[in-house]
């Protein structure tokens, strides 16, 4: 209840008024007028007034955006001092206003973790807000390197934050959610594959062509690799910084030159025990399926694709067969849907997550377990008596558990987990979609009834032609299966020591971390047989014939995969000061670091020595009246890779920046710009990562000294023989460090309050000493290895953008808006080449990463002009229907010289996103988008092309394959019927296909762009009121989102994320349920 109190002031007016009453004078009355102020007092706070007529009173409750109330919020007049209140712990207020400002005054409200709002009165008595909430720890302080953190005002690098709350997405890889979502990361997703679905990402692009192109990922300052990344739950996220410019990643010298994702994990905190659970289940199908011709169509095509080579071939397909296959097919004409078959059209899959926060004054914690299912579309036979569908069960555990020990020590320790148990077919969800595109679906059945005949075969009777030798993809897929557990186990100890004692603002970090992989696989299989129907015997039994009855087996074999194990441990000892003098602030830090890996499954003699690296960085920051600020950095790294003379390298950078909304001169500004701020670094920051794990001292030669390859014979008979020398390397101990000149420039831009902010960064690098082959060497030296070196550089340069909106409304509105936009692109400076005539055979002054080919003019109109064009020699018969080249150097000749840069690269120079969300109490509404351009890829023509006989590299497939036919090419190809000179696919061949039409060209290259609804979400939260709080529940969340929902692109044939991938395994639109219940 509202505590009044009542205080009188006593004013003393003396009025003489003089009356006169029937002529007669009255003596003077003295009135003593009492003049009261009312002093209205709540418990919260004390507002004195003086008032000559009633108060004016504005009344209401402020609540979050759930509804629910928000005590202590301070309510004041905007420009007046003096008036304000408070609210009480029901989110109640009373506010006494001046009768001169009630009917057009603003209110201004405001609270520590929730954003300030201001509201127009415009004479209302009674006015209820919803204040949203502001994440301090993300919006205001940034992680920077090595897990400090620094005010976002005083921060001079390029650094770009994520909300954890953005990354939940539908999906139990977190890699997947990164692209779009934040400026400076170029990336894209190839798969949807359980497993295999890691997306690629590039901090600002790719500014290399050595070996290491992708960042150093950091996970509670322990580099981690791209799989520690996709199996990081979103939940157990406090931040996601990403380090993009010198100044910023200096510090890792060695470490940092293609930019540092840093993330670190909640903690707990000095707070009641808090309980979170999270529960989702999703459906997820196909974003795009692969369309094929029907059976039918494909015996006629085919008959074209022998015939129309060579009219005297004998076709493949007779008449009668193709007219008496029903749709459908049936055991004597068969016509295989393989899709149907091998596929589902759509799986579920399970998520859900446990975490407990808390903590009081001795110790804090966070513990959070979770676990997710994905499955795979693959379409389990009835048939089989085992699953071997794609099967992922991911585990993870977590434990941050913070202990002062003094009021000056902090013990931390992190404890974590992940564990992945996979169960799928024996090769991969993709070699399943591989053999679907080149099994033969005329000539049998995927596996045949056994009938009376063979009622005691114990196993499965596949369908098979031509002696047993085709592919039979269903064969392949049931077979058997493979499984593989890995593990992931890492424990941190973390002391940290404030040394105030000796001069306030010292002290000092000792971080020590262990990591444990282990990993394993084993497959089980059977060796199918195969049958050929042969009609119906004189009773109507089925009749068949085997074809490997010795082969076959009807028991699984066993086969022992891969094994491996590993152990890291690294050490890091931190010194920090930070200090305030008056108007100057002084930040730095000095850093120790050393790590040692050790593989105990090496493979070869270098791999089984330990990885050893030592490190020495620091940092200094001098900030002026918060207006200026100066950095300087340095890494000062030693790498094992090198010889004594080129071990360690130095690293240096500097960055300036101005808070110019800081200066007096611009107040008259601050109503539109809030903040204006520009920064400006340069440094050098280094990769020792110059070429694969197997390539290390380089300084050491590798020489064989039995050689079977260098062998030599000799006597009389040449019967002897001795094994002879062979040099695979030759030792170079001038090799050294990758390295990189990054220049930024920078605007940070606030508007209206900081309702909008936008940030703008302009970036310029010079890599340089990339490692590469050299060319250059006569080939009289005699050496019978490639020569290395430190020669080779590149350029890159680009702009990232990012900017927001968010406002609230009194009513309990409140709208957040977000874009990203990022534009890199890098070109070869110098690349070694042999001597070339033609300008566009080099490299150098060209994108990396563009693909080379030949320039596709259209088909030939007949074989006349076959005749008198540019002969083609590439290959193969060319026709009227094939691909006509451009002959670029004129010469009459299409031939390798004809060969020059095509399209645009095949890693995306732009990536972009934006989206909003919005929320009304405890509804809440977001959608996002996401999308790239200046993107090329190719079509593979082998892959794709019709009847084409055809293996992937490095692959083994189980009978002799035939390519199915794309329907879009069966709708578009040239043929005597469509002589289209422009026609999707050119003139149909058989299995050997024409060398011709298979080169790399313009002919088969599409443009990647394209735009993405990434993500849909609409939710409901209950806040803590009638039953859930009586049940102990704060928030109840209803929710349900989507993934991947709809793509604009001009490509069709598949998923054009996919880009020359299309024929493996789709990436997964995903429709999704959850709840999340905090306690």
């Amino acid at each position: 209840m509202e505590k009044f109190y009542l205080t009188l002031s006593v004013g003393i007016g003396w009025y003489c008024t003089y009356f006169v009453v029937l002529n007669r004078k009255s003596t003077c009355v003295i009135l003593l007028l009492f003049l009261l102020t009312i002093t209205y007092k709540s418990h919260a706070k004390n507002t004195r007034m003086l008032f000559l007529q009633d108060p004016y009173q504005i009344t209401g409750v402020v609540t979050d955006s759930l509804g629910t109330p928000i005590p202590s919020v301070t309510i004041k007049l905007k420009n007046k001092k003096g008036i304000e209140t408070n609210t009480d712990q029901n989110g109640r207020y009373i506010l006494v206003v001046p009768n001169e400002f009630a009917k057009n005054t603003i209110l201004i409200f405001s609270i520590i973790g929730f954003n300030q709002e201001e509201v127009l009165t415009k004479g209302r008595t009674k006015i209820d807000i919803h204040l949203i909430e502001a994440s301090t720890e993300i919006d205001e302080v940034v992680v920077t390197a090595f897990g400090q953190k620094a005010r976002k005002e005083d921060v001079v690098g390029s650094i770009t934050t994520i909300n954890p709350s953005d990354l939940k997405i539908p999906s139990s890889n977190l890699t997947t959610a990164l692209v779009g979502r934040a400026s400076g990361i170029i990336g894209y997703q190839r798969s949807g594959e359980p497993g295999a679905d890691n997306a690629n990402f590039f901090i600002r692009g790719v500014t290399t062509f050595g070996y290491k192109v992708d960042p150093l990922i950091l996970i509670d300052n322990v580099e981690s690799n791209n799989t520690d990344l996709a199996r990081l739950q979103v939940d157990d996220i406090e931040s996601f910084s990403i380090l993009k410019d010198a100044t910023a990643a200096a510090v890792y010298g060695a470490r940092g030159a293609n930019g540092v994702l840093l993330i670190t994990t909640k903690q707990g905190r000095k707070e009641s025990l808090s309980v979170s659970v999270r529960v989702e289940n999703s459906l997820s199908t196909p974003t795009k399926q692969v369309e094929l011709a029907d059976p039918i169509t494909y015996m006629k095509l085919a008959n074209e694709a022998l015939l129309g080579r060579d009219p005297l071939n004998n076709s493949p397909y007779l008449l009668k067969q193709i007219e008496l296959t029903p749709p459908g097919g049936s055991l004597e004409y068969p016509a295989v849907d393989w899709q149907k078959e091998l596929l589902k059209d759509n799986t579920m899959n399970q998520r859900a997550n446990l975490s407990v926060r808390g903590g009081g004054v001795i110790a804090q914690y966070y513990v959070s377990g979770s676990l997710n299912q994905d499955n795979g579309i693959l379409k389990v036979p009835k048939v089989s008596n085992f699953n071997n569908n794609v099967n992922l069960k991911s585990y993870s555990l977590r434990s941050n558990v913070n202990i002062d020990l003094t009021k000056t020590t902090q013990l931390n320790v992190r404890l974590s987990g992940t564990f992945d148990d996979y169960n799928g077919p024996l090769q991969s969800g993709s070699k399943t979609y591989r053999d679907i595109m080149r099994a033969v679906p005329t000539k049998f059945q995927p596996y045949y009834p056994p009938g009376e005949n063979y009622r005691y075969v114990q196993h499965i009777m596949f369908g098979n032609g031509d002696e047993g030798n085709y592919l039979n993809p269903y064969a392949e897929m049931v077979k058997g299966y493979r499984e593989y557990n890995q593990s992931r186990m890492q424990a941190q100890l973390e002391l940290n020591q404030n040394f105030d004692v000796i001069t306030e603002g010292l002290s000092a970090t000792l971080r020590t971390t262990t990591t444990r992989y282990a990993f394993y696989e084993v497959s089980r299989q059977y060796n199918p047989f195969f049958y050929k129907y042969n009609g119906l015997d004189d009773n109507g039994n089925y009749l068949y014939t085997i074809y490997n009855e010795d082969a076959g087996t009807e028991y699984l074999n066993y086969s022992q995969g891969n094994k491996d194990v590993s152990s890291i441990f690294s050490m890091q000892g931190i010194i920090n000061y930070q200090r305030k003098f008056g108007d100057h602030s002084i930040n730095s830090m000095l850093v120790g670091t050393m790590s040692s890996e050790l593989n105990g499954n090496p493979g070869s003699l270098q791999l089984s020595l330990p990885h050893r690296n030592l490190n020495l960085a620091g940092k200094f920051t001098y900030g002026y009246l918060g207006k200026y600020n100066l950095e300087a950095n340095f890494g000062y790294n030693g790498s094992e890779r090198f010889s004594k003379d080129e071990r360690f390298g130095f690293f240096p950078s500097i960055g300036v920046a101005w808070n110019v909304s800081k200066e007096n001169f611009f107040e008259v500004f601050k109503s539109v710009v809030s903040n204006f701020r520009l920064r400006a670094t340069y440094g050098l920051v280094g990769n020792d990562a110059i070429g694969s794990p197997e390539q290390r001292f380089y300084y050491l030669s590798e020489v064989n000294m039995n050689s079977s390859d260098k062998s030599w014979t000799f006597g009389p008979n040449l019967e002897e023989s001795l094994k002879g020398v062979d040099v695979s390397r030759y030792p170079n101990s001038t090799i050294t460090w990758e390295t990189s000149y990054k220049t930024n420039v920078a605007l940070e831009l606030g508007l209206f309050n900081n309702q909008v902010e936008m940030q703008v960064d302009w970036f310029n690098e010079n890599r340089k000493n990339i490692f590469m082959q050299r060319a250059d060497i006569p080939a009289t030296m005699g050496l019978s290895a490639p020569i290395q070196a430190n020669i080779g550089e590149a350029k890159g340069s680009g702009i990232d953008m990012s900017s927001s909106y968010t406002k609230s409304f009194y009513n309990g509105l409140w709208i957040k808006g977000m874009l990203n936009f990022t534009y890199a692109t890098s070109k070869y400076v110098v690349y070694e080449e042999p001597h070339y005539d033609y300008p566009w055979l080099y490299r150098s002054g060209y994108p990396i990463n563009i693909a080379r080919g030949y320039i596709a003019d259209r088909l030939f109109i007949d074989d006349q002009e076959v005749k008198n064009s540019p002969e083609q020699q590439l290959g193969g018969d060319v026709i009227a229907g094939d691909i006509k080249y451009i002959d670029i150097n004129g010469d009459g000749r299409i031939t390798s010289l004809d060969i020059a840069p095509l399209g645009y690269p095949t890693v995306p120079e732009i990536n972009y996103g934006f989206g909003f969300s919005l929320g009304y109490k405890g509804f809440d509404f977001s959608v996002f988008f996401q999308g790239l351009a200046r993107e090329s890829f190719f079509i593979d023509p082998k892959a794709t092309g019709p009847f084409r006989s055809y293996t992937y590299d490095g692959e083994t497939v189980a009978g002799s394959v035939q390519n199915q036919v794309l329907q879009v090419y069966a709708d578009d190809h040239w043929s005597e019927e469509n002589k289209n000179l422009y026609a999707l696919y050119p003139r149909l061949s058989w299995t050997a296909g024409n060398p011709n039409n298979e080169v790399t060209s313009t002919w088969w290259m599409r443009n990647g762009e394209f735009l993405r609804l990434k993500q849909l979400e609409v939710g409901y939260t209950f806040g803590n009121k009638g039953t859930l709080k009586r049940m102990g529940i704060g928030t109840f969340r209803l929710y349900g989102n989507g993934l991947n929902l709809w793509t604009l692109s001009r490509f069709k044939l598949w998923d054009v994320e996919m880009a020359g991938n299309g024929l493996n395994y789709p990436i997964q639109k995903v429709f999704n349920l959850g709840l999340k219940v905090d306690f």
